[in-house]
């Protein structure tokens, strides 16, 4: 919230308005005097670190009286004020939308009452409202993530990791209880990315006789040797006929008929606290400018609007259609959103062996390549979980092509990948070496180990190493295979793909380690700080982590500067300087908890596209594949999971230095300046524009981060 409140205001003070703070909610909007206060530049320095908000939250009685609503309309008119921003859950925003629709009537009301001049309600005749939504439950129609999901999640993984060891330990059943009461967003996710043996959410009430399903799921993991048994139970779940589930239900009976060792943790407010994640940071800060925009654009009659996101996109929505739809019937709502349903399938088939009967006689490899990222082995679990669903043999390559070429392939089963979501760095093994001076040997070894089908997960290096087998199919048949690069690099560097598992983890490590920096330059007077962080030629880590960790510049290849650029920077002595190169260690820790879920969703798609693609590619009892969409990149771009040619991307490909020519993320560089005060113009000619939330639906269904 308070990196929607920074920008807001400095947005707001950049446009040449006047900003002020409500302290305590509608409490302070009602109570007026020193809660309404104006907001400066510097008064939201140093907050983006923060937790919670630090003009504070209250819920208000008396705003739901129209008594309290005229009381609230006096103080805005008396401040000449008619712009309305609320961050806050859909009851917020509800209200904010009834103070609008009555906004005419209060100021008769308070004309007549003499409270204020016929002169004050005509300057103050119309009331804009733009919402922005902050709940960690997610459970807003209309948005991909509310503000404060993202960082909830990593409280709840936090846990879940170290729940993890103590259990394996121990031989343990743990039951984790999360948030959400209506909404079961914050515990499917934590399932699918700790490959939960099961999960308990509102949306999906589990089948009758499931103690008896629970139970026997339970025995048949420790019989696979699991010494670890995790059960995520949303606050909100319930059974068939409406009565609730609770975690101690759930202990009493995995205790009382298995005698497994049994703990139960209920988080709670944990997950409400704690510092922002970096996604967190500049979903706030994105919203903060676009609610702005939406406020200086609107009219008196533009309807109230709620900022959102999608995909990679801001938009906006009519903010009753949102609210009307969330109100009719949650459950309801989030399986309309089609991705909430492809959460819980991919879960499903995910997390529980069932393979067919029929197996397809089809053997797919998994490799990874170049440099290791967190999320590289969440991937390579769904690619196998999912392989082994189709019936498919699946095959580890160690080693990346050096290792195909020397022949190190083994098979892979469904126990072996237990565990592997919240494995940093590549359980495989990981070489950049590329594969055209041993393509010789790696045909060899295709033909040898009857590879019908490749994986590739890894960065640029993977993209290139695609490139090579493609056209090394003229000269080796062995190649006619289909093939799928999964972007996985802190770099967020292959053509193809907005998104790059590994990039938000990199990312959150380098905004952690910003903010332990900031303190110590508040500490020290006159001393400037550098970081240098990693990326190549490309510049999405160092402007993300610019705008997440409120730098005062960020300098990046694609955007050319000079040695003039730099002395508008020049201290001339009165700054001392500190160099900090984080290297390496962007690469390591465990994955974040988008990482993870991104990694599964692209591993479990990809075995599922390259199944279609052989059912496509198999003439006269073998698999003969050289059509150009027959090897792809598997990348979300905007809003939709595509596959894309790789001979198509080459033309969109810097080779020398190893970024694509186009990049979505230069677009948000203006507001990481704007926010660190520099004198620029902000470019407005892709504002959003309103959306309505029947349209939002379908465009829901290909969205990743749900």
């Amino acid at each position: 919230m308070n990196a929607a409140v920074r920008a807001t205001v400095r947005v707001g003070l950049y446009t040449g308005a006047k900003v002020y703070f409500v302290h305590e909610g509608y409490q302070g909007l009602v109570d007026g005097g020193e809660n309404i206060r104006p907001a400066t530049w510097e008064s939201v320095s140093m907050m983006l670190q923060l937790g919670g908000t630090v003009i504070g939250s209250a819920r208000c009685k008396d705003f739901r009286t129209r008594e309290g609503r005229m009381k609230a309309a006096q103080n805005l008119v008396k401040l000449g004020i008619t712009n309305l921003c609320v961050i806050g859950g859909d009851g917020s925003l509800t209200g904010a939308n009834q103070f609008r629709t009555e906004w005419s009537g209060l100021l008769v009301d308070l004309v007549r009452a003499g409270k204020i001049t016929e002169e004050e309600a005509k300057k103050s005749s119309h009331l804009n409202i733009v919402g922005m939504v902050g709940s960690i439950d997610n459970d807003f129609c209309g948005t991909d993530m509310t503000i404060g999901t993202d960082s909830a999640l990593h409280r709840i993984i936090e846990v879940v990791d170290a729940i993890t060891t103590t259990a394996q330990s121990h031989q343990r059943t743990f039951i984790l209880e999360v948030m959400g009461r209506h909404c079961g967003y914050l515990a499917l996710v934590t399932a699918l990315a700790c490959g939960a043996d099961w999960v308990f959410i509102p949306e999906m009430p589990p089948d009758d006789g499931w103690e008896d399903h629970l139970c026997r799921r339970l025995t048949n993991q420790r019989a696979r040797g699991s010494r670890l048994n995790v059960i995520i139970v949303a606050e909100g779940a319930m059974s068939r006929e409406g009565k609730p589930i609770t975690s101690d239900q759930i202990k009493k009976l995995v205790t009382d008929r298995l005698g497994f060792d049994t703990r139960t943790t209920v988080l709670g407010h944990v997950q409400r606290g704690g510092t922002p994640s970096a996604f967190d940071r500049i979903l706030g800060s994105r919203m903060g400018v676009e609610a702005v925009m939406a406020l200086m654009e609107a009219t008196p009659d533009t309807p109230a609007c709620v900022v959102s996101l999608s995909g990679n996109q801001a938009v906006r929505l009519p903010l009753m259609e949102c609210v009307q739809v969330v109100r009719r019937n949650c459950s309801v709502v989030f399986m309309i959103c089609r991705s909430f349903e492809n959460n819980w399938n991919t879960y499903k088939l995910l997390a529980h062996i069932n393979p067919p009967d029929v197996k397809s006689n089809i053997n797919v490899a998994i490799m990874n390549i170049g440099a290791p990222c967190a999320g590289m082995n969440a991937a390579v679990r769904a690619a196998v979980r999912m392989g082994i669903i189709q019936g498919h043999t699946m095959l580890a390559v160690h080693d990346g092509f050096d290792g195909l070429a020397q022949g190190q392939v083994t098979p892979i089963t469904w126990t072996t990948v237990s565990g592997w979501t919240g494995k940093g760095g590549s359980v495989l093994g990981t070489k950049r070496t590329l594969p055209a001076k041993m393509l010789e040997e790696i045909s060899q070894n295709i033909a040898k180990f009857n590879i019908h089908a490749l994986v590739i997960i890894g960065g640029f290096e993977a993209y290139v190493g695609g490139l090579e087998l493609v056209q090394a199919r003229e000269k080796y048949e062995e190649m006619c295979i289909p093939m799928v690069v999964i972007p996985a690099t802190v770099s967020n560097n292959v053509p193809g793909s907005d998104f790059s598992i590994g990039a938000d983890t990199a990312l959150n490590t380098i905004t952690s380690t910003c903010d332990r920096i900031k303190q110590s330059a508040a500490g020290t007077k006159r001393r400037v700080f550098i970081v240098e962080t990693m990326g190549g030629y490309c510049g999405y880590l160092a402007t993300m982590a610019g705008l997440a960790a409120g730098a005062d510049a960020a300098y990046i290849f694609e955007e050319k500067f000079n040695i003039k650029d730099l002395e508008v920077k020049e201290g001339k002595g009165i700054f001392d300087c500190r160099k900090n190169v984080l290297g390496h260690m962007q690469q390591g820790g465990t994955p974040t908890p988008f990482d993870r879920n991104f990694g599964t969703k692209m591993g479990a798609k990809s075995v599922l596209w390259l199944t279609e693609k052989l059912k496509e590619c198999y003439r006269h009892g073998r698999i003969f594949a050289n059509t150009p969409d027959s090897a792809c990149v598997l990348g979300m771009r905007k809003r939709a999971l595509t596959f894309q040619p790789l001979a198509e991307l080459k033309e969109d490909t810097d080779f020398e230095h190893r970024i694509p020519k186009t990049q979505w993320w230069l677009k948000i560089r203006p507001i990481m300046k704007i926010l660190a005060k520099y004198n620029i113009k902000l470019d407005t000619s892709e504002h959003a524009d309103m959306e309505h939330v029947i349209k939002k639906r379908k465009l829901l269904s290909y969205s990743l981060l749900l």
